[in-house]
C-alpha cells in the first residue's frame, strides 16, 4: 500500500490512474468496467467518503468520488437504512464545509448530493436553516450554490424514486414554503457589501429561485437595483443578463404583470445609451448580452407594444438600433424572433393603429437587413478569398443571410411586398447609376452593394404574388443585364429562379430570362452553372405551358450540357425538361419520352459495360446516376389515358424494363445501382398505377429474384408500392390480381426469413427495417390472408429477434408492426377497408382475433421479456414510447397472461438491482389496474418502473444470462 493511502481505496485509485494513463485500450476497458461496478456497489458509500476526506487523494479522484456519491444518493439510497440517513446528511455537510472554498466542481457535486438527499429525506424539515448554520457566515458562495441547485434538482425530481404525491409535498416543503425566507436572505446578502451585491453567484441563485419567488417581489426589492447595477460590472455581467432575462420571461402574461412592466420598462430603456458605447468598444459578448435584454423584453411585451405603440416605441427603436450597430453580425440573430412575433401581432386587424405607427420602423429594418447582407469588403483580400481563408466563417455568413431573409419576409407582411421590393430596386438602380460606367471586363467596383439587394429579392420571392405589377416589370430587365461577375451572376440567376411563377403569368418576360439562365451553363464558375441548372428546373416546372412548343429544340440543349454537369444539376435540369414533356399531347408523349431517354439508356449501358471490369466505383456510380435521371422522367411524365387507351408512358416503360432488369441482374452487389433500379420500378407503379398492370408479372418476378439474389432491402420497399397499389378492393383491380400480389408478397417474406436465418442480425438492420415497414402495409391491406397464414408465426418469431438490435430505425419499424399486429387481437384493429363507407370502423372477425391470440399465447412470454429488457437496458430513448405501446396492446389482448409474463420477467432481474418490495408493489398495482380495466394506467406503471430501473442501472449487470436473446431459426 502506498504511504498515506487509506485502506480499501487503492483499487479505485489504481483504476482512476489507469483511465488517465497512456496504456493499452484493454487496460482502460478493464478499469472502466471496474469503476462502473464500484459506483453501483454498497461499499461505494464508505469509500467515496474516504476518498473525499483523505488529504492525499488528487482533486480528480475527489471529483470522481463526489460524482459517485451523487449517483448513490439519487439511485441507491435504499441501500442505506432509513435510520442512518441523518448520519449521511451530517457527513455530507461536513464534507461540504471542508470544500466550501473549492475546488468548485467538487463543491457543486456535493451541493447536488445534499439537495437530492433533502428531497428524499422527507423527515428532514429545517433544510435551509441547518445548511446555513452548519456552513456559517463565511461560506457565502457555498450557500448560494446550494440555494441555486436546490430548485433545479427538485424540478428534475422525476428521476428520484418518490411517488407523485410525495414529490408534490416535498416541493411545497422545500421551495414554496421557503421562498419568502430565501428572498429575505438574498436581499440581506446583497446589502452586506458592494462585493456581495455584484457576486455572479447571487444572480444565478435569483434566476433559479424565480421558479418560486414571484418576479414582482424581486423587482420591488433591492435585488433589482443590484441586477441593473451588475450590468456595469464585467465579472457579473453575464449572470446579471441571464437573471434579468429570466425576470422578463416571467412577465409574458402581460395582463397579470402590468405593474411589474411599468416598473421594469424605464430601467430597460435607460440602458439604450450603452448600445453605442458597447458597439464602439467592440466588446462582442457585452453587446450580445445587451441585445439579448432588449430582444427578450420585446418578445415578452409584444402584446403591450401592440396595445400601446407610442409608449413602447423606445424599446422597439432600441432593438432596431442593436441591429443597425451590429457590425460583426453576431448579435442581430437574437432579435429575429422578436421581429417575427411583432409582425405576427401587428398584422392583426385588432392592432391596426400599431401597424401604422411602426411602418417606418419596418422600412428602416429592411434597409438595415439589406446592408447586413453585403459580403465583407476586406482591403487586401482577393476576390476569391473574402473571409481570409476562414471557411467556417464563410459558411456561417451564408447561413446567416438566409435567416435575415426570413426577417425580410416579415417586413413584406408589414409594409407590403411592393415597398420592400422597391427598396431593393432602388439600390440596384443606385448602383447602376453610380458604378455602372466604371465596370470593365476585369473589374466590377463595389459589387457587394449590388449583390446584397439581388439576394434580398431572392429571399423575398416567396412573398411576391404572380399578380405583382409595379416593381418586377422594372427590375427583371435590369437583372438580365448585370455585369459578368461570378457572385453577381450567381445571385441574379437564383433571384430569377424565385420568380418563375410570376413569369408564367407574364410571358413577355420569359425569353430574356431563359436566355440569361441558359448562358449561365457556359460560365466558368461551377457555382453559376449549378445555379443555372436549379433555375432551369423552376422555369421548366412553372413555365411548362409556355415552353411546350420548344420541347424539340430544348432536347439539343439538354444533350449538349448534360454530361458536363454534376449529378445534382443533371437531376435538376432533367426535372425541368420532364415537366415540359408532360404538357405534350397524348399522341406525342411516347415519341418525346423516347427522344430524351434513349440517349440516357445508351450512356447507361456504355458505363455499365465499363463497370463490369472497373476497379473503382466511378462507372457504377455513373450507372446509378443515369438510372436516377430515368426515374425523374417517370416521376414527372404522367399523362392521363382512359382505361381503354394505351398509356404512352407505360409503353415506353415496357421497352426499358428488360434493360433495367439486366442491370439489376448484373450488379447484385452494388447497392447504389440496385436502389436506383428499385426506385425507378417503384415510381413506375406510383406514377401509372393500374395502367402498369401489363408489366406486373415481369416486374414481380424481377423483384422476387432480385431480392433473393442480392439480399438488398430496396427490393422490399419496391414490393411495398406494388402491394399498396393492387390491394384488395382497389379501383380497377380484380380479386385474382390482388391474390396474386399477396402470393408474391408471401414469397418475399419467406425469402426474408431465410436471409434472417442465414446471417447475423447485426448485418441486417436496413433490410429488417424495410421488411417490417412492408409488413405494416401488408397488415393494412391483406390482414385476413396474412394473419391466417402459417408464415405469420415465423414473422412474429423474427420480430422477437429483431428487438435485440440497438439501432433505432429497425427497432421503430418492428415495434410499429407489433402494435398493429396485436391490434388485430381486439375488436377494432388498425386497418383499412376500401369498401367501408360507414363512419364506424370495421369490426374484426372472430377468427382473426382468435388467430392473433393463439400466436400471442405461444410467444407472448419471450415478447414481454424482449420488450421489457429493451426498455430497461438497450432501446434508444425514442423507442420507449412505442415499446410501452406494445405492452399496452398485450394487456388489451391477453391481460391476465401478460401480467404473469411481466412478473416472471421482473423475477429474472439480477439480485439487488431492484429495491426490496418494489416488484411486489408494482405487480399489486398492475393487478389492481387490470382488474379495474384501467389498462392505460398499467402502461404508465411499467414505463415508470423501467425508466427508474434504467436510471439506476445504466448498463446491464451480472446475472442477465437468463434474459439473453436466443438465435432466430427458420426452416422453410
Amino acid at each position: 500500500m502506498a504511504s498515506g493511502t487509506p485502506d480499501g481505496i487503492e483499487p479505485v485509485l489504481a483504476a482512476l490512474s489507469t483511465m488517465q494513463a497512456n496504456v493499452e485500450r484493454s487496460q482502460k476497458s478493464e478499469a472502466h468496467e471496474y469503476l462502473e461496478k464500484f459506483q453501483k456497489s454498497p461499499e461505494a458509500w464508505a469509500k467515496t467518503h474516504t476518498l473525499l476526506s483523505s488529504p492525499t487523494t488528487t482533486s480528480e479522484a475527489k471529483l470522481f468520488a463526489a460524482t459517485t456519491l451523487k449517483g448513490k444518493i439519487t439511485y441507491d439510497l435504499d441501500q442505506i437504512p432509513r435510520e442512518s440517513l441523518p448520519s449521511l446528511r451530517d457527513s455530507i455537510l461536513t464534507l461540504l464545509l471542508s470544500f466550501r472554498e473549492g475546488p468548485r466542481p467538487i463543491r457543486t457535486q456535493l451541493c447536488v448530493c445534499l439537495a437530492n438527499l433533502a428531497i428524499q429525506m422527507l423527515e428532514w424539515k429545517n433544510v435551509l436553516g441547518q445548511v446555513g448554520s452548519t456552513l456559517g457566515n463565511n461560506a457565502g458562495d457555498c450557500i448560494l450554490e446550494f440555494l441555486r441547485i436546490l430548485p433545479e434538482e427538485v424540478t428534475e425530481g422525476r428521476k428520484i424514486n418518490l411517488t407523485e404525491d410525495e414529490l408534490t409535498n416535498r416541493t411545497k416543503d422545500l421551495l414554496e414554503d421557503n421562498a419568502p425566507h430565501v428572498l429575505a436572505l438574498l436581499v440581506q446578502y446583497s446589502r452586506s457589501s458592494a462585493t456581495a451585491a455584484s457576486n455572479p453567484r447571487l444572480f444565478e441563485c435569483i434566476s433559479s429561485w424565480l421558479r418560486e419567488i414571484p418576479a414582482a417581489d424581486v423587482v420591488n426589492s433591492f435585488l433589482f437595483d443590484a441586477i441593473i447595477n451588475a450590468l456595469s460590472n464585467e465579472s457579473s455581467f453575464e449572470a446579471a443578463v441571464e437573471c434579468l432575462c429570466t425576470i422578463l420571461r416571467d412577465t409574458r402574461e402581460v395582463d397579470e404583470s402590468i405593474e411589474i412592466i411599468r416598473a421594469i420598462y424605464p430601467r430597460i430603456v435607460s440602458l439604450r445609451p450603452k448600445i453605442a458605447e458597447f458597439a464602439e468598444s467592440e466588446d462582442l459578448e457585452t453587446y450580445k448580452g445587451l441585445t439579448r435584454i432588449f430582444a427578450e423584453a420585446g418578445e415578452a411585451w409584444v402584446v403591450m407594444i401592440a396595445r400601446f405603440p407610442a409608449d413602447f416605441r423606445s424599446l422597439v427603436e432600441s432593438i432596431m438600433e442593436c441591429c443597425g450597430r451590429d457590425r460583426d453580425r453576431d448579435a442581430i440573430a437574437l432579435t429575429f424572433l422578436f421581429w417575427y412575433e411583432f409582425k405576427q401581432i401587428i398584422t392583426l386587424e385588432k392592432y391596426q393603429e400599431a401597424h401604422e405607427q411602426y411602418l417606418d420602423i419596418f422600412g428602416r429594418l429592411v434597409d438595415i437587413m439589406i446592408k447586413h447582407l453585403e459580403y465583407p469588403n476586406p482591403g487586401g483580400a482577393t476576390e476569391g478569398d473574402l473571409f481570409d481563408g476562414d471557411r467556417e466563417q464563410e459558411e456561417k455568413f451564408r447561413e446567416f443571410r438566409h435567416q435575415m431573409g426570413d426577417v425580410l419576409k416579415d417586413c413584406c407582411d408589414v409594409i407590403t411586398v411592393t415597398e420592400c421590393l422597391g427598396k431593393a430596386f432602388n439600390l440596384i438602380q443606385k448602383w447602376i447609376s453610380t458604378y455602372g460606367p466604371q465596370v470593365t471586363s476585369a473589374s466590377v467596383p463595389h459589387w457587394q452593394e449590388l449583390e446584397a439587394p439581388l439576394f434580398s429579392m431572392r429571399a423575398m420571392g416567396r412573398m411576391v404574388s404572380p399578380e405583382e405589377s409595379v416593381v418586377l416589370r422594372q427590375v427583371i430587365p435590369l437583372i438580365v443585364q448585370i455585369p459578368d461577375h461570378e457572385k453577381l451572376r450567381f445571385q441574379a440567376i437564383m433571384a430569377l429562379a424565385r420568380y418563375t411563377d410570376w413569369t408564367a403569368q407574364h410571358p413577355e418576360f420569359l425569353q430574356p430570362q431563359l436566355n440569361f439562365v441558359i448562358a449561365g451553363f457556359s460560365h466558368s464558375s461551377k457555382e453559376v452553372v449549378r445555379a443555372a441548372a436549379l433555375a432551369f428546373k423552376f422555369f421548366g416546372t412553372d413555365c411548362r405551358k409556355l415552353l411546350e412548343s420548344h420541347v424539340i429544340e430544348l432536347h439539343s440543349f439538354y444533350e449538349s450540357v448534360l454530361d458536363s454537369l454534376p449529378p445534382i444539376s443533371q437531376e435538376e435540369i432533367t426535372e425541368g425538361v420532364a415537366c415540359i414533356i408532360s404538357t405534350q399531347e397524348l399522341s406525342k408523349i411516347y415519341d418525346t419520352f423516347k427522344l430524351y431517354c434513349d440517349p440516357i439508356i445508351k450512356r447507361m449501358m456504355s458505363r455499365a459495360n465499363e463497370a463490369k471490369n472497373a476497379q473503382d466505383d466511378g462507372p457504377r456510380l455513373a450507372v446509378a446516376d443515369y438510372l436516377q435521371l430515368l426515374t425523374i422522367f417517370v416521376q414527372n411524365i404522367q399523362p392521363y389515358a382512359s382505361p381503354q387507351q394505351e398509356n404512352p408512358a407505360v409503353k415506353y416503360c415496357q421497352e426499358i424494363l428488360p434493360v433495367l432488369s439486366a442491370i439489376a441482374e448484373n450488379f447484385t452487389s452494388s447497392t447504389p445501382i440496385l436502389e436506383r433500379v428499385c426506385r425507378c420500378w417503384r415510381y413506375m407503379v406510383l406514377s401509372y398505377r393500374t395502367a402498369i398492370l401489363p408489366l406486373l408479372p415481369t416486374l414481380a418476378q424481377q423483384l422476387a429474384s432480385g431480392f433473393e439474389n442480392s439480399r438488398q432491402g430496396c427490393f422490399l420497399w419496391a414490393t411495398d408500392s406494388v402491394l399498396r397499389e393492387f390491394a384488395v378492393g382497389a379501383e380497377f383491380v380484380d380479386a385474382a390480381t390482388s391474390q396474386a400480389i399477396y402470393n408474391f408478397f408471401e414469397q418475399q417474406a419467406l425469402a426474408f426469413l431465410r436471409i434472417m436465418n442465414d446471417l447475423p442480425l447485426e448485418d441486417l438492420p436496413d433490410i429488417i427495417e424495410d421488411f417490417f415497414r412492408l409488413l405494416i402495409d401488408a397488415l393494412i391491406y391483406y390482414h385476413q390472408q396474412l394473419l391466417l397464414s402459417p408464415v405469420c408465426r415465423h414473422i412474429l418469431s423474427a420480430s422477437l429477434s429483431a428487438l435485440t438490435l440497438q439501432q433505432e430505425p429497425p427497432l421503430i419499424a418492428t415495434l410499429h408492426f407489433l402494435r398493429d399486429f396485436l391490434s388485430y387481437g381486439t375488436d377494432h384493429p388498425n386497418s383499412s377497408n376500401f369498401d367501408n363507407h360507414d363512419s364506424q370502423p370495421p369490426r374484426n372477425p372472430p377468427q382473426i382475433q382468435q388467430a392473433v391470440k393463439q400466436m400471442v399465447v405461444s410467444q407472448g412470454e419471450p415478447l414481454v421479456q424482449r420488450i421489457m429488457t429493451g426498455m430497461m437496458f438497450s432501446f434508444p430513448r425514442d423507442c420507449l414510447q412505442d415499446a410501452s405501446g406494445v405492452l399496452l396492446a398485450l394487456f388489451e389482448v391477453v391481460p391476465q397472461e401478460t401480467a404473469v409474463w411481466v412478473k416472471g420477467t421482473i423475477s429474472m432481474l439480477p439480485v439487488g438491482s431492484i429495491r426490496e418490495g418494489e416488484a411486489d408493489r408494482l405487480m399489486n398495482a398492475v393487478g389492481t389496474k387490470v382488474q379495474g380495466g384501467d389498462l392505460r394506467k398499467v402502461r404508465v406503471l411499467l414505463q415508470d418502473f423501467t425508466t427508474s430501473y434504467r436510471r439506476r442501472n445504466v448498463a446491464p449487470r451480472e446475472g442477465l444470462g437468463r434474459l439473453e436473446a436466443t438465435r432466430f431459426r427458420f426452416n422453410g
